[in-house]
């Protein structure tokens, strides 16, 4: 099978790509767990030392990294280069870290000695997306192999040049042979690769569907995963927000990679009396974003990765208009370009409010007062994360418990950091990426007692 690389704002064809055959499969999966047998063995400070030397070529590399981002999937090359140097701060942040984390866990007992220690798996199997290619991918594979696990990707198809360049930045870093591999295959070989002994657990960052899927599979064959799936974030503005300061934080909560991001904030729940001026300001700062070509340094708003996306974003703004959604700005679609859209009151059973929207759309709900603005933002099977904008600090940490999800941003944008848990609930999916929480995901907790 051929895979082909198109650039969606001009419809160019970057590359193409051909399909391992079954022979080569085999011996990539042969070849990590030989390595895995290796790897293990090496002292976590040279692993440490080997994530920061990648860390280092993603920094030296960031130009050629940020422009095939930015070619393969549509990103403002100034966003690809924040991606490429957020993947450099994640690798140091596990270089610095790595030691203490996995320092055994001393609790005292009976035992003369007892105590955790922390053993890596083996295999882990990363099913990746298309929308931050080399974040997503980073966020997982530098506590991962910096645990002595070994890495197979499995990324998205429309981004196999990005997917490639990640296995040449371990390979210059000098990891050894294997223990990073890059797999270009169809989705109809991912019940093989996991039922594979090479494979002992696997991760995916992607939709609610391939999420259950995956998990499925996994568990049919015992293998731990760990999903980060759609969300459907509310962003919660309060009568005693700083208005001006709340929309220039939820223009790019919503905006940023036109969109395209399963953390963006895509329901803003006003309380009435603000309601009007927020949806003003609002509106005329998306107005002021420039669309155009992503390689120019002054566009703000590129294309959507696939036409598919768009159509499907489209569909949503329609059939929510035609359910009596007002349409304050944009709401039109060339190709794979989809105007930046504002729709005004919305309402629950309306697409633009239940469903996730990976586009640059931003629905604007109304509340009668602040318990009814979170039983609003508590009406969606996701659960990623929560943004509430307001001058009194101390009663809306007091409020954190109302929320389900698995973040929740006081004047801030939901966004992930190195140095805390990622990771959603319901529908959003289970497991936790970064900081202490996602090295421990593929470590095996050992309990050694001595007498």
């Amino acid at each position: 099978m051929e895979f082909k690389s198109i650039n969606p704002y001009n419809g160019q064809e970057i590359a193409h790509y051909k399909s391992l055959t079954e022979e080569e499969l085999n011996d990539k999966l042969n070849l990590s767990l030989e390595a895995f047998q290796s790897w293990k063995k090496v002292p976590l400070t040279e692993r440490c030392a080997l994530i920061k030397k990648a860390g280092q070529v993603l920094r030296d590399n960031v130009e050629e990294y940020a422009k095939m981002i930015t070619l393969e999937m549509g990103k403002p090359i100034t966003e690809s280069r924040s991606e490429v140097n957020k993947c450099a701060w994640v690798c140091d942040y596990y270089a610095e870290n790595s030691e203490d984390f996995l320092a055994n866990e001393v609790i005292a007992t009976d035992a003369s000695q007892s105590f955790v220690r922390h053993d890596p798996l083996g295999g882990v199997l990363a099913i990746m997306p298309w929308n931050f290619p080399f974040w997503q991918v980073f966020r997982f594979a530098a506590p991962t192999l910096t645990a002595g696990n070994t890495g197979l990707l499995k990324h998205a198809p429309n981004v196999f040049g990005c997917a490639r360049q990640i296995e040449s930045v371990f390979t210059k870093a000098g990891y050894p042979k294997g223990v990073f591999q890059n797999l270009l295959i169809p989705h109809e070989h991912t019940e093989k690769i996991i039922a594979n002994h090479a494979v002992r657990a696997v991760t995916l960052t992607g939709s609610e569907g391939a999420g259950s899927a995956v998990a499925e599979i996994a568990g049919k064959y015992l293998k731990k995963t760990v999903l980060e799936l759609g969300g459907n974030n509310a962003f919660i503005c309060w009568n005693d927000a700083d208005i001006d300061k709340a929309v220039k934080t939820a223009v790019t909560a919503r905006m940023l990679n036109c969109g395209q991001s399963c953390i963006a904030a895509k329901r803003f729940i006003l309380l009435e009396d603000i309601y009007e001026e927020f949806v003003t300001k609002f509106t005329s700062a998306v107005k002021n974003l420039k669309s155009g070509d992503p390689m120019d340094e002054a566009t703000g708003i590129g294309t959507l990765a696939r036409l598919d996306l768009a159509d499907q974003l489209n569909r949503q703004v329609r059939e929510s208009i035609d359910q009596g959604a007002e349409l304050v700005l944009g709401g039109k679609q060339q190709q794979c370009y989809h105007e930046p859209t504002v729709l005004g009151n919305v309402t629950p059973g309306m697409p633009a409010f239940d469903e996730e929207t990976f586009g640059p759309l931003a629905a604007m709900i109304k509340a009668k007062d602040i318990d009814h603005a979170f039983a609003l933002a508590e009406r969606s099977k996701y659960g990623l994360g929560v943004t509430v904008c307001t001058s009194n600090v101390e009663k809306a940490i007091k409020m954190a418990a109302r929320v389900g999800d698995g973040a929740y941003f006081v004047n801030e944008l939901v966004k992930s950091d190195p140095r805390l848990p990622f990771g959603g609930t319901k529908n959003s999916g289970y497991g936790r990426e970064l900081a202490k929480d996602g090295i421990m995901e593929f470590v095996n907790r050992k309990t050694v007692y001595i007498n």
